[in-house]
């Protein structure tokens, strides 16, 4: 009941707030989503005060750089990437440096850096947000009830015990059928097959991104990236489809375009 409770509170006004307020306005919450989520992350991997705060700092500005499209990305990478890598030179000794830094850096790429696509999308049209987010979740949620009703099959037991075979078919099918009834209402001149076959690559992404949080929750031995959302998790658990989501909806925009 949690989970229906917190959705029908937050959607309705995430809808709204992606719709009407200009780019600006959702750069900002992106930038908060992203945010919470590289501290859910660092906090899952115990990743220390000081580099943690380095690669949250990292985080925003790469959002910010994609945002205001910053000339040379790549070289803002560099210097970001170089800049954790003396911040942990300068804390202590040699040991361990690796396994402290690496989990900082991972989560630069892996979150602010791959989502830093959704602004990209906002500044297309609204729409390709709204998209994207329903898409997923959509796909999840015809994966966890008809793998709940249905499921008998275990998917990859040693990553994700509950996840079953037939919760991922219906991810599959969710994706397909949400990708058409959201492109149809909100986006205008696309082919049917073209969002059939986009929602059937989101299904599998929002499955493969499930299960890639559980590698990492299970790497790190939390159930859960953190308990903001009641009956959701953290907001990284929330986040996991679209994170895999979002470069396959924008190379189909780019191609559309």
């Amino acid at each position: 009941m949690k989970r229906e409770v917190v959705a029908l509170f937050i959607l309705p006004l995430l809808y709204l707030y992606i719709m009407k307020l200009p780019v600006i306005f959702f750069f900002f919450l992106w930038l908060l989503v992203v945010v919470i989520c590289q501290i859910e992350f660092y906090t899952m991997y115990r990743v220390g005060k000081v580099l943690a705060t380095g690669g949250i700092f990292s985080g925003a500005f790469l959002l910010w750089a994609v945002y205001s499209d910053m000339r040379d990305l790549s070289l803002v990478i560099a210097f970001l990437v170089l800049g954790l890598l003396s911040l942990r030179l300068l804390m202590k000794e040699p040991a361990g440096a690796i396994q402290e830094v690496a989990p900082v850096v991972l989560g630069l790429f892996y979150l602010p850096f791959v989502l830093s696509l959704m602004i990209k999308l906002r500044e297309v049209a609204p729409g390709w947000v709204i998209y994207t987010a329903g898409t997923v979740w959509g796909a999840d949620s015809f994966a966890y009830y008809i793998g709940k009703t249905f499921g008998r099959r275990r998917l990859y037991p040693s990553v994700s015990p509950k996840k079953t075979v037939e919760g991922a078919v219906g991810s599959i099918i969710g994706g397909a059928i949400c990708s058409i009834l959201i492109g149809l209402l909100l986006l205008n001149g696309l082919k049917l097959l073209n969002l059939f076959l986009v929602g059937m690559i989101i299904g599998i992404a929002s499955i493969v991104g499930d299960l890639t949080e559980s590698m990492f929750k299970r790497d790190a031995g939390v159930k859960d990236s953190g308990t903001l959302l009641p009956g959701h998790g953290g907001v990284l658990d929330k986040m996991d489809g679209i994170i895999y989501a979002t470069p396959i909806v924008y190379t189909f925009v780019r191609l559309s375009m």
